[in-house]
Formats: structure tokens, C-alpha cells, sequence
């Protein structure tokens, strides 16, 4: 593209963005037609996350519903928060009860959590969001402008900051986002808004309380008065003409409707909530004996989030103002001066670590005498905690490493397991800024996501026979494979605990390490291999392992749990590490899917005992001779000793009818409003299947290779069957998961290594 070409892009998007300003009346005409452009600041909010839609996601377990929203689509998810899906949908049902009016206006919602848990990724999706929201025609945000000069003869200036109005162009917009309806009396603007409510497609009324701010309540009074000198009968009319007021949209930004009160802001608690006197400016101002609002800065939280949202950031380092922001939401108001208040529409968010809540207990000895009570009252406490789902905590992770920000949506666990699994390859630069490739072996960022999601799991709560590995893989994918059978979490009675999530091995000290492995010179890891820049994932575990003692940041205990925890992520990662090795020894003696497809659609003619239809329209009679040799050769389930010529014995029947017939029939129920046809079916559906079919072991590689010797895998004899088995594997390993030839070589040597002692 040209320059000139990107010139009109900025353009169209500013465009697209802005209108022209409208006189009063045509922004009423618009309400009436769009009403929820005039919505209230908790309603506003509502209905910018409810715009992006939602999706489903499996959490703890459990399938949820997630709002788009908090994946920052607007920003393709550069700061979306991963997890927490519970704590950010009763965030949600809190504001539709603020926003309805239900019971919960006088509350702050507050948001508690540990580091590294997002909730600053919360605030900067807030922001992006509503700003994003507010470009697009149903998000209009609106406000109102003033322009007095001229008015009875009159010059005077209408600044708030240093500014003097030259001409009757000069306009100033209200500095804390007024809404255009608190113009209009009470009685009118109660019977506007009525009709507005009965246009609104919506069960939550926009609310417009309130009046008009210190500043545009100056403008107003000025006209007002010099109008009824001048005997002017219609004095509204006057007033809001065109030429002194009109409505302006505006996209909403950080000092725009947002208020973000920052850890390091500092100021007396008035500075902070709704700005400072200009004392120059009250001496050139006509304030007619009194502090004049023109001359107040209005760059306090409130202020500047007036019409939408404030939030207070880190809110321990300012407890000495929440007690300032105790009847705000009760009675949206806050004072400037003794003798000037100031109207608020907001949705007040605090955020804190778990600190804010020891400093909030600390009376609380005291019981009812207990000073901070009716503060705690009014706080809406939802506690952000660490994740607890692999593939989550393996997005966070590489979202740490590097910078990707697409969030994962995949459609089936596969797809998932495939993006846990893969490799991921980081360009480090060394002291004289040379960059080199350094590769994270595929089950590298798993292995460690996993020991950091293992970590925070409570270990009292899990059933008989299982792990803490087991009770990750449930709470990613809801369900665990035992032998051929699919068992979802629901059948282990396994819930969620307190304990689950509220502590653990943090995302950013795991990020750390690797980070500072990645710089670390390579021998010290392989110094016997041929191979260059490859983190395998025992690297990665032992390191975090290893550091766990001498991390600040953790306990003598906390320390000494998180490492012993460490064994049984090493042997999961050991078997997926394995399977790999075996499924690339194996890949040509795997069965083909039209072989597979082909057993499925005999078996199912023979329970049916007829003929069948495939998808092919292709009429099938159920074969014994093909369905036995699958069943002995491809799943080696039975030998010829269960069978009678072709024909089956019980045990074969019980298999078919319980292990495929059973699948099938589940199919076909959950498509039962469609026309079914066997071939519709995926194999992988069926557990024994997909599981068999899936995986080899050893006993399967001594059948096929006999003259195979794992202890001569490092260096095998030139012309051996391991030599050739070697090449390969390795190949294999390359073109089916993604390994590189280094990673490859370590990896399958590793496994090697183990085998080696138990071939015999």
C-alpha cells in the first residue's frame, strides 16, 4: 500500500468512529430510535461485554459458557484473560443486578487475587473493550458541549483550564462525559425515558439520574440568566439552541469515561476522586463570590470515569480512600468544594492482592465495633485464582515466552492436545547480539504447564487409585481413559475445592527459568550429543524443581510440597514422550481409516443381521472371515481359540455389542433428528477404537522387529534392523509430531535409555 492509501484507512477508521455534532433534539430522536445508545454507566457496561457474544469452554471439568469479551477480541487477545470463567461470570451477574436496579447498587465490586492471575489483564480488557464497543454504532457514547461567548453581549470564558474563548465557535465539552439528558428538567426526562423503556428491546430500563455537572450547570445558569434579561419566554429553548449546546460523540478512553487510580498516584484523597482548584484560574473567573467550577481540574478517578466505569488499581496502596468511596454508589455524588457537589454515574471496581484483605481484618477483633464494617459491607468481594486447566496454563506460559495472543478455541480435544504438545521455537540473543534459534521440544511447555497446574491442586480431594496428574487431565478434558472405557470426571465424584487454584507455582516464576535456560550454554544440559539450542522437558522440570528451595517467593514447606509433586509429571510426560517414540517405530503398521471404517460397518450389519447402507449408498453384508482377522491382527484382542471357523464365541460377541454396537447407538441418538449412516461416524468416537488403534507397546515392537536391541540405539551398528528401525523413527517423529532431528534424538535416546533395562 501506499502512503496515501494508508492516509484513507486512518481516515475511514476515524470516520467510522465519529459523527457530527447534533443539536439537542436530534440526539432525542436518536435515542428514541437506538434507545441503547442512552444507556446508564452499568448497563453500558453490560452491554458491551454481552455484544461480543460467547463461547464454551471446559473448565474444572465442567463445560461452560464464556463471554468473548474477556478473550479481548478487539485486540486479538493480546490481553484476554485465560480461565476464571466462574469468577468473571458472576462478575457479569453482578452488573446485570446493579444495572436492573436488583438490590445490589450500594456495592464496589471488588476483585481479589494473587499475582499473575489476570486481573490486570481484566483492566486493560475493560479498557480495550468499552473503547473498541464505543466505535461501533449500538456503543455510541455521548456527552455534551458548551459555548457561551456572545450570549447577551457577554465575552466571558467558559474554560476550565487555561484557554479563553475567542468566538462563539469556540466550544467546551463537559469535563466529566455529562449525559445529554440530565439537560432537561426532572419531570421531562422522567416521561422521555418512559417512552425510551417501551422502544427498548431489553428487561433492564436505562436509568438517567442525576443533574448536570458543576461545569455544564455553570454554562446552563449563565445562559439561563441572561436570557430572562433579555425577557426571552422560552428559556430551554434558548438555552440549548444549537449555537450554546450540543451533543457530541465521544470513544471512550483511560480519562474518558474510564477512570484508572493507579498504585503510584498520590494526591489527598479529594485530588484522587475528583481533581483540584486552579486558584489562578478563580481569580480571573466571574464566581460572583464563590469558588467557581470552571476553574476545578476534574482529572480525579471519578471524574474521568463518570458515564462508565472508575477503577481503582492495586487498591491496598490507596485504603484510605475507600472509605472516601463509601457512599458514592449509594448515593452517586461526591462533593468538589463544601458548597458544590457533583452527580456520578459509574461502576466502581476495585483490584488487590490478597494484602487489601489483612489491612481490611484488622479491627476485626473488634466485632461490631469494627470501623471498616460498613466499608467491608459494601465490597463485592470475587477472587481470582490461579489456573487449574493445563491447556490454559500452556497458552499463559507461551503468551509469557513469546508473543502470540490468539486464543485458543478449538473444536475438539485433539486439536487441543496437539496445540499442549507442540514445540515452540524462541530467537535469543546473546551478548553481542548475535540471535540464535532455540527450540522447546514438543511436551516441553506441557510438561512444565502441568507441573504448575499439578502444584495447585489440593491433594486431599482425590478418589481412590488417582493422582494429582489424573485430577489436571480431568479438570482440562472431563474425562480419563481406563483401558478402553471413557470415564468422565462425573463418574469419579470429583469436585472443586477451595484449596484448588489459591496457591501454587506461579506462571512468571516458571517463565523465569526457562527463560533463564534459554541462555544458558547447551552443553551443560547434552554435553555428550551432537545437537544444539533443544530444551527437553525434564530441562524444564528439573530447573523449576531445583529452584523452588531458593525462590523468595515461596515457603520452606510450600517448597518442599511443590518438589515432591514433581515425580508424577515426569512420569506422565515420560509416557507421552514413549507413545510418541512407539507410534513413529509403528507408523507403518498402522491401519489405515478405510480399514478401520470398513470392520465398523460389518459389525454393524451383522448385529442388525441384514444388510446395511454406508455413506456411499454401497449395500454391506456383515463378513466373518474380515471381522475376525481384524479383530485378532489390527486389534489383537482374541485369537483363533475364540472362534469356531469364523464364527465368534460369547466373548467376541460381548465385545462387539458392548464396545462398538454401544458407541454407535450413542451416535446415532445424539443425531437422532438427522438421517444416520454408519460412515458418519468418526472412529475415534469409539473408545476402543481410538484407544487400541492409538497406541502400541513393546511387546507390539518385539513381534514386529525381533532382532531390534534398544542398548544399541545411541550408535547403532551400520546394517542392523536398529540401525534402520533408528532412521526411521527419527524421521518419523519429524513429519508426524513436529520434532526437530535434535529433539528427536534426545528424545527417543531418552526413551531408549529406560527401556533398555526392562527389554530383556
Amino acid at each position: 500500500m501506499t502512503g496515501e492509501e494508508y492516509i484513507d484507512r486512518a481516515d475511514e477508521s476515524l470516520d467510522a468512529a465519529y459523527e457530527a455534532p447534533m443539536s439537542l433534539a436530534e440526539y432525542v430522536d436518536t435515542v428514541l430510535e437506538t434507545p441503547q445508545v442512552a444507556a446508564h454507566a452499568s448497563k453500558y457496561l453490560l452491554d458491551a461485554i454481552e455484544a461480543a457474544g460467547t463461547r464454551m469452554v471446559i473448565e474444572e471439568g465442567e463445560e461452560k459458557e464464556r463471554y468473548r469479551f474477556f478473550d479481548d477480541p478487539y485486540n486479538d487477545g493480546e490481553h484476554a484473560i485465560l480461565g476464571n470463567t466462574e469468577v468473571l461470570n458472576a462478575f457479569v451477574d453482578d452488573l446485570r443486578s446493579i444495572a436492573a436496579g436488583r438490590g445490589k447498587d450500594e456495592k464496589i465490586i471488588w476483585l481479589e487475587g494473587p499475582t499473575a492471575t489476570g486481573k490486570s489483564e481484566l483492566k486493560r480488557c475493560l479498557i480495550n473493550g468499552l473503547r473498541e464497543y464505543s466505535k461501533t454504532p449500538e456503543g455510541r457514547r455521548y456527552t455534551v458541549e458548551w459555548n457561551v461567548a456572545g450570549a447577551g453581549g457577554s465575552a466571558t470564558s467558559m474554560t476550565y483550564g487555561n484557554a479563553a474563548v475567542e468566538d462563539e465557535d469556540d466550544w467546551y465539552e463537559s469535563p466529566v462525559q455529562a449525559h445529554p439528558l440530565t439537560v432537561f428538567p426532572d419531570d421531562v426526562r422522567a416521561d422521555l425515558l418512559a417512552e425510551v423503556n417501551e422502544r427498548l428491546d431489553d428487561h433492564i430500563p436505562i436509568r438517567v439520574d442525576g443533574e448536570l455537572d458543576p461545569f455544564s450547570r455553570e454554562a446552563y445558569d449563565f445562559l439561563e440568566e441572561q436570557y430572562r434579561r433579555q425577557g426571552e419566554t422560552d428559556l430551554f429553548s434558548a438555552v440549548t439552541q444549537p449555537s450554546h449546546l450540543r451533543v457530541k460523540n465521544f470513544v471512550v478512553d483511560v480519562g474518558h469515561g474510564i477512570g484508572i487510580l493507579h498504585s503510584e498516584d498520590e494526591g489527598t484523597p479529594k485530588e484522587r476522586l475528583v481533581g483540584s482548584w486552579m486558584h489562578g484560574m478563580l481569580r480571573e473567573l466571574d464566581s460572583r463570590g464563590r469558588k467557581n467550577p470552571q476553574a476545578f481540574s476534574y482529572d480525579g478517578v471519578l471524574s474521568q470515569g463518570n458515564g462508565l466505569l472508575t477503577v481503582v488499581e492495586d487498591a491496598a496502596q490507596h485504603a484510605d480512600l475507600l472509605q472516601k468511596l463509601l457512599n458514592v454508589p449509594d448515593e452517586s455524588h461526591v462533593k468538589l468544594d463544601k458548597g458544590i457537589g457533583m452527580d456520578v454515574d459509574t461502576q466502581l471496581i476495585i483490584i488487590s492482592n490478597p494484602d487489601l484483605e489483612a489491612q481490611l481484618n484488622k479491627h476485626a477483633d473488634r466485632e461490631g465495633q469494627d470501623p471498616l464494617k460498613a466499608l467491608k459491607r459494601r465490597l463485592d468481594k470475587h477472587e481470582f485464582t490461579y489456573l487449574t486447566n493445563l491447556s490454559l496454563e500452556a497458552q499463559l506460559l507461551r503468551r509469557e515466552l513469546t508473543n502470540e495472543t490468539q486464543v485458543w478455541d478449538p473444536e475438539t480435544w485433539d486439536e487441543l492436545e496437539t496445540w499442549i504438545q507442540e514445540p515452540l521455537t524462541i530467537s535469543v540473543r546473546d551478548q553481542v547480539e548475535t540471535a540464535t534459534d532455540k527450540e522447546l521440544a514438543p511436551h516441553t511447555i506441557e510438561s512444565a504447564a502441568l507441573y504448575a497446574v499439578v502444584s495447585r491442586l489440593d491433594s486431599a480431594e482425590i478418589p481412590t487409585g488417582l493422582d494429582l496428574v489424573d485430577k489436571a487431565l480431568l479438570f482440562d478434558r472431563g474425562y480419563l481413559m481406563e483401558g478402553d472405557e471413557r470415564v468422565d470426571i462425573e463418574d469419579y465424584d470429583l469436585e472443586t475445592t477451595a484449596e484448588d487454584g489459591d496457591h501454587g507455582i506461579p506462571v512468571t516464576y516458571v517463565r523465569d527459568i526457562v527463560a533463564d535456560l534459554l541462555h544458558e550454554p547447551q552443553d551443560r544440559h547434552h554435553p555428550d550429543l551432537p545437537v544444539e539450542h533443544v530444551l527437553m522437558p525434564r530441562d524444564v522440570l528439573n530447573a523449576v524443581a531445583e529452584g523452588l528451595e531458593d525462590a523468595p517467593v515461596f515457603s520452606t514447606g510450600e517448597a518442599t510440597e511443590y518438589e515432591e509433586r514433581v515425580v508424577t509429571v515426569k512420569n506422565y510426560i515420560f509416557g507421552q514422550q514413549e507413545q510418541d517414540v512407539l507410534d513413529a517405530m509403528m507408523r507403518d503398521k498402522r491401519v489405515d481409516e478405510a480399514t478401520v471404517e470398513e470392520y465398523i460397518e460389518h459389525v454393524y450389519a451383522w448385529e442388525s443381521d441384514d444388510q446395511i447402507e454406508n455413506e456411499r449408498g454401497e449395500l454391506v453384508d456383515p463378513d466373518p472371515l474380515k471381522m475376525k482377522v481384524f479383530e485378532i491382527e489390527h486389534l489383537g484382542r482374541f485369537d483363533e481359540k475364540n472362534y469356531d471357523g469364523n464364527e465368534p464365541d460369547h466373548a467376541v460377541e460381548q465385545f462387539r455389542t458392548d464396545k462398538i454396537i454401544t458407541a454407535l447407538n450413542r451416535h446415532a441418538w445424539q443425531r437422532r433428528d438427522e438421517e444416520f449412516r454408519v460412515g458418519d461416524v468418526n472412529p475415534k468416537e469409539i473408545p476402543v477404537i481410538n484407544t487400541v488403534l492409538g497406541s502400541y507397546d513393546w511387546d507390539d515392537i518385539q513381534r514386529t522387529y525381533a532382532d531390534f536391541e534398544p542398548g544399541q540405539w545411541d550408535n547403532p551398528p551400520s546394517g542392523t534392523e536398529t540401525a534402520r528401525l533408528k532412521a526411521k523413527t527419527l524421521d518419523n517423529m519429524v513429519e508426524m509430531f513436529d520434532y526437530t532431528e535434535a529433539s528427536a534424538e534426545l528424545t527417543s535416546r531418552h526413551v531408549m535409555s529406560q527401556v533398555s533395562y526392562r527389554w530383556d
